[in-house]
């Protein structure tokens, strides 16, 4: 089942040419509406007549997070504050956070992006959604009510936490979608197995995953312990939130509501534009977003693109698992490394749970990685001799994986605390020793 048949399937010809339409009328709004669009694009040498292709957005300036912040609260919006009815934020917990503010036109198309991928899980008016993503300022919650409420499903506003009232509803209101991060996922899987409850308990049928770096041996875990298909979305607060990308039950790459966001992928170093299929940054320009338009925004997401059709029907980009985000990576002893690598080695060994933190440090001239792992209870319970073989492998898996050498050490299950939202991978402590 395809949502919008319409836009999700459209000829790729004609797609582009809805694309350019939409893009010259967004550069146009945002150079007579944005200060800064003004000042960026004057300083640039560029106009909005300029544009006469789609190549030609490659003419424009980037956009940051930078930018954005240097913009807070409100420097970024196109329309007056009295058209604006909903505005989100990030934590700001690396800086000062980006803001972004919603139309009741912007709501609309959120829901309906939401909605699509929904129903790429499988969604229908029928299914009741256990939404377990944070409401507030952040976007996830509001996102995921926004689509279903669209879709004319049935959404549980559960937020996050809470975990013995989410199991309580999961089992009592028959849940069939469950929403949140991956991490919170396995954490609720790890919950309903020490409650006793069965899959047969449960209704679940699919999950909607999204707002951290998940590999697919993480997926395997969850589709496993909660008896689902595990499915990944994609978004950022600075562009609308989750439902920039889903993936379908095909699991060949997230489908980008291409008639709304206009994808790009570049080399990180060059800003040069990449081919389908090669690995870059993933820049992406609002094409009907009133309330803040962002063109060309620098992502910082790694993944590479595909504009062949898919197996589901689909006519939609596709965006591969994105492998980390450039500031997402730990250079360590001159080697960068993504947590989602560490993930990847650990789940290989049986006996390790899910959750894990990579701790990094200097204590004098050389950095000093260590990996704290969460073993079973049987496997931390066995003797020691047997646990220093198993820190062995699985320091030879991640070497691997890394080509580096670190320190592991396997610790109780549940000693390593559990996050409600997004997990806490690294901690780098190296700022402290300088």
């Amino acid at each position: 089942m395809i949502y919008n048949e319409k836009y999700e399937s459209m000829d790729l010809n004609e797609k582009k040419e809805l694309q350019l339409r939409r893009l010259k009328k967004m550069v146009k709004t945002v150079y007579e509406k944005v200060p800064f669009y003004k000042k960026k694009f004057d300083a640039a040498g560029f106009k909005p007549e300029d544009l006469e292709t789609l190549k030609d957005i490659e003419k424009i300036p980037f956009t940051t997070k930078t930018d954005l912040r240097e913009a807070y609260p409100f420097g970024m919006f196109a329309v007056d504050e009295d058209e604006i009815i909903e505005i989100h934020s990030t934590s700001g917990t690396t800086g000062k956070p980006t803001v972004a503010g919603y139309t009741k036109k912007d709501i609309k198309i959120w829901g309906e992006i939401i909605a699509r991928g929904i129903v790429m899980a499988g969604g229908t008016k029928k299914d009741i959604i256990q939404n377990a993503y944070g409401y507030g300022l952040f976007t996830g919650g509001m996102g995921i009510h926004h689509g279903g409420y669209k879709l004319g499903a049935n959404v549980v506003p559960m937020s996050a936490g809470n975990t013995k009232r989410q199991l309580e509803i999961m089992v009592d209101f028959q849940s069939t979608i469950l929403s949140c991060t991956p991490s919170y996922a396995m954490y609720l899987a790890e919950s309903i197995e020490k409650a006793g409850i069965k899959k047969s308990d449960l209704a679940l049928k699919s999950g909607i995953f999204g707002a951290e770096m998940w590999t697919e041996e993480m997926r395997d875990k969850i589709e496993d312990k909660l008896g689902i298909t595990a499915l990944n979305i994609y978004g950022l607060t600075e562009l609308t939130g989750p439902g920039v990308a889903m993936e379908c039950m095909a699991k060949s790459g997230l489908h980008i509501s291409d008639d709304h966001f206009y994808p790009e992928i570049i080399d990180p170093k060059t800003k040069k534009p990449l081919d389908d299929g090669q690995e870059g940054e993933l820049v992406l320009t609002t094409l009907t977003k009133e309330g803040m338009p962002i063109i060309r925004f620098r992502t910082k997401d790694l993944t590479s693109i595909n504009h062949e059709k898919c197996e589901c029907g689909r006519t939609t980009a596709r965006i591969s698992r994105l492998n980390g985000r450039t500031d997402d990576m730990i250079k360590i002893r001159g080697v960068i490394v993504f947590p989602s690598q560490i993930e990847a080695a650990l789940l290989k060994i049986d006996g390790l749970t899910p959750n894990y933190q990579i701790i990094v440090s200097r204590p004098e001239s050389l950095d000093e990685v260590e990996i704290l792992v969460e073993a079973t209870a049987t496997l931390f319970s066995d003797e020691m001799k047997k646990m220093e073989e198993i820190e062995n492998k699985i320091a030879n898996e991640i070497k691997k994986e890394i080509g580096l050498r670190v320190k592991i050490r396997i610790v109780e299950s549940e000693s390593i605390p559990r996050s409600e939202g997004k997990a806490v991978r690294v901690i780098d402590n190296r700022h402290l020793t300088k």
